[in-house]
């Protein structure tokens, strides 16, 4: 199952890669960290090795290591403003349990 981007978070990723300059997408995985045991991780990829999974969304790439690909798949990847915070907000099939601070997760 792909990994996906809404339109809004399409839309944000594109505009701080357009204001950092560089890049080729969105890379997204996962690290064992925090109450639940693991927690996402984001940055801006550079370059695509070629292990890496490829989705595209909203003309947005989306890179996956295969290492994390099976904590991932068929996620969505939201960005949302609610009141002063803005943030991405994950919606992951997979996840059976969150942390009481939303920092961490277990499948």
């Amino acid at each position: 199952m792909p990994v996906t981007l809404t339109e809004k978070a399409a839309k944000h990723v594109s505009n701080f890669i357009a204001k950092r300059g560089k890049g080729v997408g969105l890379r997204l995985g996962v690290r064992t960290t925090g109450c639940s045991g693991m927690a996402y991780k984001l940055e801006f990829a550079d370059s695509v090795n070629p292990d890496d999974a490829l989705f595209e969304s909203h003309g947005v790439k989306v890179i996956v290591d295969p290492k994390s690909l099976p904590y991932l798949e068929g996620t969505e990847l939201d960005f949302a403003r609610e009141g002063l915070n803005e943030g991405f907000k994950f919606r992951n099939p997979n996840v059976k349990d969150e942390c009481g601070c939303g920092e961490s997760f277990n499948i």
